[in-house]
């Protein structure tokens, strides 16, 4: 089968979605499949390119940070993407169409299908469902949620990749929709007993924006300082100044380690030397951290909300946070 995926940000840029993409469409090459995705330039990032089986093709879309996609990158996206896609799509000849985020790759595959009669599949994760990160995208939908209803309906099949991520899009889309939660790849794991630090190591990966809420960490961990642990605090973003000096405010920059932007093998790498993923985020569809974590042995200690709720089970992987409180933080 030939499948074209289209999505905004793919490995290395962007976060969670982008890696369960990559996830899927390497097996389905590893399978026999022929696949082509369509996703955004940046940087020096080869235009079109082969990798593990996959070819990418990359297209303007004046993204200039990894970890940020803005309202005008992704339209920017959606122009380009409707001449490179119509051009794919006549030396590609896809069977199917596979788009990842209802906006802003979405858009390009209904518009794509409806110009070429090519079937797309959705795949939702969160963000781009109205309510499910308020914090970004609540302004967005207030003028953009009637346009994105064809989206969904045109679509031939629509999954989400939680449970949560279902219930709140069938709030707004009446389409049937099921639950495909993102998967992990399991020749990362080594036989044998899961080891644990004398000094307990907690990690935090993801970007440094308010969804994922990484002052809480700073600011709960200060609540233990007489304990002995060490922080891992994997990623980049806007607030990773503010994250750095709230480290610094609570005199804790030995405690701490921030390693910048990373490539998902580093992720796993530090999950193997890790006991505890901390994530207290404000909103998740179904992370790939999540799963990546509890695929390393590590507990989770996370918000309870969106595909955490699948993730977390507090009388066996984890426990719950409390990330917003009127006076302090506190765990649950």
């Amino acid at each position: 089968m030939r499948i074209l995926t289209i999505i905004h940000e793919f490995p290395p840029i962007g976060g969670g979605g982008g890696r369960a993409a990559y996830d899927i469409c390497s097996e389905l090459a590893g399978r026999g499949h022929d696949v082509t995705v369509l996703t955004a330039h940046m940087d020096d990032l080869p235009r079109d390119e082969m990798q593990d089986g996959i070819r990418l093709v990359r297209i303007p879309s004046r993204r200039t940070e990894a970890f940020v996609a803005s309202f005008q990158t992704m339209l920017a996206f959606d122009l380009a993407g409707l001449w490179a896609g119509l051009a794919l799509i006549r030396n590609f000849r896809p069977d199917i169409i596979h788009t990842h985020f209802a906006v802003p790759a979405g858009a390009l595959a209904f518009a794509l299908s409806l110009l070429t009669g090519v079937p797309y599949i959705l795949t939702a994760h969160l963000g781009d469902v109205p309510g499910g990160v308020p914090e970004k995208t609540a302004y967005w939908f207030s003028w953009l949620k009637p346009f994105t209803k064809p989206i969904w309906k045109r679509a031939k099949q629509v999954a989400a990749v939680s449970e949560f991520t279902r219930q709140l899009a069938l709030e707004h889309y009446p389409v049937e929709i099921r639950v495909i939660p993102n998967g992990a790849d399991f020749t990362h794991v080594t036989a044998g007993k899961v080891e644990v630090n004398a000094t307990p190591r907690i990690v935090f990966a993801g970007r440094f924006v308010a969804q994922k809420n990484p002052l809480a960490i700073v600011r709960a961990l200060s609540m233990l300082k007489d304990l002995d642990w060490a922080c891992s605090m994997l990623g980049d973003g806007p607030m990773f100044g503010d994250v750095k000096a709230e480290i610094g405010k609570y005199g804790m920059a030995d405690r701490f380690h921030l390693t910048g932007w990373v490539t998902p093998a580093d992720v796993l790498d530090e999950f193997s030397r890790s006991d505890i993923l901390f994530m207290p985020s404000l909103s998740e569809g179904l992370p790939v951290v999540g799963v990546d974590a509890l695929m390393k042995g590590l507990a989770i200690v996370a918000s309870k909300i969106g595909g955490f709720l699948d993730l977390v089970d507090p009388a066996r992987n984890g426990f719950w946070f409390r990330s917003r409180m009127r006076r302090g933080l506190h765990p649950l």
